[in-house]
């Protein structure tokens, strides 16, 4: 465990990852007015929900510097996280919004965006030390959503857990050692809920299991 006050995540010009760094400095020049840096994780260090996507979007959390924000996938997140009492405020797809997250955390196994949306092992290794540090730094941490598999999979790795012992499935909960539970759901692409992977109500099903572990207020 480290202090909230330890945590930092990475500086705006990273190095860590050269194929992640030369992309966001090519998009630098074609768009100055875009973030085009490692993003920063959203909500508060004391939150006990903590979900985990695997990096940001080009023209969404890439352009507007919060993650799932700007794109399809924040429109259903951010408006589900609303519905079930994590969220308030309202959701205008820039991070200066007004949107607060309650009890909820949002961030990315790699931080900066990829070519093609697919971070290749090396990055997922060499940023993975900030969500170490991230999950280590949440003192009243009990749930994390994963987002698709490969979010699932960057989680167990985070933990050093083997991945053959908790198979990823959408709606399925993990128990895993310390007291923490691992949520799945298929991600909040526009392309899973266009072919009916996901729906609203399966994206909702997920949130109404994860409430039921972490009672709100009003509850």
């Amino acid at each position: 465990m480290i202090s909230p006050t330890e945590f930092s995540g990475p500086e705006r010009d990273c190095e860590r990852c050269p194929r992640l760094r030369a992309f966001l400095l090519e998009h630098r020049r074609a768009h100055p007015d875009w973030h085009n840096a490692p993003v920063p994780s959203f909500g508060s260090l004391d939150a006990r929900l903590l979900i985990v996507g695997l990096a940001p979007g080009l023209k969404g959390a890439n352009l507007t510097g919060r993650p799932f924000t700007g794109d399809y996938a924040g429109d259903l997140l951010y408006a589900t996280l609303r519905k079930m009492e994590f969220a308030a405020g309202t959701y205008a797809k820039h991070r200066d919004d007004g949107l607060e997250l309650h009890d909820c955390r949002v961030t990315n196994a790699v931080r900066c965006v990829p070519p093609q949306n697919k971070p290749i092992g090396a990055e997922q290794t060499a940023c993975r030390p900030f969500l170490v540090d991230e999950m280590a730094a949440m003192p009243n941490l009990r749930v994390i959503l994963a987002l698709g598999g490969l979010a699932h999979g960057a989680v167990l790795t985070t933990l050093g857990l083997r991945k053959s012992a908790y198979k990823f499935g959408h709606n399925v909960r993990h128990e895993l050692p310390g007291g923490l539970t691992l949520a799945d759901s298929y991600h909040c692409s526009r392309y899973n809920t266009n072919t009916g992977r996901l729906t609203e109500t399966m994206f909702l099903d997920v949130f109404e299991g994860i409430r039921e572990l972490l009672p709100s207020a009003s509850d």
